[in-house]
């Protein structure tokens, strides 16, 4: 039966750390902030995922007073919760005075894509994303101290048609659940370790692809709460198991359509080569916003799939950046480097700037790797590893002068003020700190 409309609304608007915050407003003060905008506690972006204030003053902070910052609603963002009859707006932080707010995550990534439009560009992109999914709760996970979880299933079952038939009804609820939020899932499957699942959102053009990647991510535990589970987007939860991925799947098109990766008889267009050459060149600079917490680095190890450095091949998933060859719909670049702990809107603003500074400065890439990219490392110049800690990333980050070009001093020095706050609590905890702090928030 469908629920009767309700006469309030839900509006949602991602901080740095891609956590949703938001309220729930009635019809006329919708309609207000629908006119006008509206404002909400700048402390937002003044706190950590843990709602504690930050020690340092910048965008925001003690010295600032905590004002409201305005903020705008999508009204095409609408979606309704089939449950509750309740609408759902994204809403986006703004700047009277300039057309992209300094700090929004979701501004930052318009800023990118506004670049690639000057040159003639569109993106097509989406997300897919692994998660854990337990047989506990919110209250449970806590009075157990994140030990001990019982997962969704037992044991190693990737691509199980076993599991995934057995548990149909959770499998077809969720997939229903993301098509009712008009953020619909291509895919889904069990992947390798217990209650690990893979779920692959259908691509989209610009800002939707990423607007879709934070609802799944707030609105998938949403779904699994309510029938006695949880699912966490944790780097890594278990040192026993792989990473978490929140790979991102990307190409270039005109306005007509036509891919822009499709090229040469290798496949492989000028366009896509100077992509590739930007990603591999401006990656590890700007890792934070791929790996933007301590947990992260417990994922980007050697044999864990996932990259510890920018290389590049074709179907190799030993790379940070796959190419998959194909035919105008489906020719594209994988960057396999975020985990599922990623701000989607700062993992693609990240990787499409990547690629929009090596398609202006026609970097050219290296050669593509063929084998095991691991193997391969320790020869590699050191512009292309990975820094091993998220402070170490973050001081690069600190001294790119090209990300500040791209993304603001602004945002750049507000950015790395979090990442070094991030670092220095770890370094005041023990590892279950990691648990306590990432397990549900992010």
């Amino acid at each position: 039966m469908t629920p009767a409309p309700s006469p309030h609304a839900l509006i949602g608007l991602s901080d740095i750390d891609g956590v949703i915050r938001g309220k729930f407003l009635d019809r006329s003060k919708l309609h207000s902030v629908m006119q006008k905008g509206g404002g909400f506690c700048d402390c937002v972006f003044g706190w950590d995922v843990d709602d504690q204030l930050y020690d340092f003053d910048g965008y925001t902070g003690w010295g600032t007073g905590f004002p409201d910052c305005k903020f705008r609603v999508m009204p095409d963002s609408k979606r309704t919760d089939p449950d509750a009859g309740t609408e759902y707006y994204i809403g986006e932080f703004c700047d009277g005075q300039h057309e992209f707010h300094p700090i929004c995550p979701r501004s930052c990534l318009r800023r990118v894509l506004k670049r690639l439009s000057n040159a003639g560009f569109r993106v097509r992109s989406g997300f897919e994303y692994e998660l854990f999914v337990f047989k506990e709760s919110p209250a449970s996970v806590r009075t157990k101290n994140y030990q001990d979880l019982v997962p969704l299933t037992p044991g190693n079952f990737g691509y199980s048609v076993l599991r995934a038939a057995a548990g149909r009804d959770m499998f077809e609820g969720l997939l229903q659940h993301c098509r009712a939020w008009n953020m619909p899932l291509e895919g889904l499957h069990c992947e390798t370790g217990p209650g690990v699942w893979e779920a692959a959102l259908q691509p989209s053009v610009g800002l939707e692809a990423a607007d879709r990647a934070n609802l799944f991510k707030t609105f998938s535990k949403v779904y699994f709460q309510p029938r006695d589970a949880i699912a966490t987007f944790m780097a890594k939860w278990s040192m026993r198991y792989p990473g978490q991925s929140g790979h991102y799947h990307f190409s270039l098109e005109t306005e007509t359509g036509d891919n822009q990766f499709v090229g040469d008889s290798h496949g492989l267009s000028d366009i896509a080569r100077y992509a590739l050459g930007g990603l591999v060149r401006y990656v590890p600079e700007w890792l934070p916003l791929l790996a933007p917490t301590v947990n992260s680095f417990t994922r980007l190890v050697k044999g864990a799939w996932a990259p510890t450095a920018a290389t590049w091949g074709r179907e190799n998933r030993t790379c940070a950046f796959r190419f998959i060859p194909g035919d105008n719909g489906s020719q594209r670049i994988e960057n396999r480097v975020p985990g599922a702990d990623a701000n989607p809107y700062l993992a693609a603003s990240a990787t499409l700037a990547a690629m929009a500074c090596g398609i202006e400065q026609k970097l050219e890439p290296p050669e593509p790797v063929i084998g095991n990219a691991y193997d391969l490392e320790d020869a590699l110049p050191s512009a292309q590893r990975f820094s091993p800690t998220l402070r170490g990333a973050t001081s690069r980050l600190r001294q790119s002068d090209v990300a500040r070009e791209v993304f603001g001093s602004e945002f750049v020095d507000h950015f790395v003020a979090t990442r070094l706050w991030e670092s220095e609590q770890a370094e005041r905890h023990v590892n279950s700190w990691q648990l306590e702090r990432y397990f549900e928030s992010i």
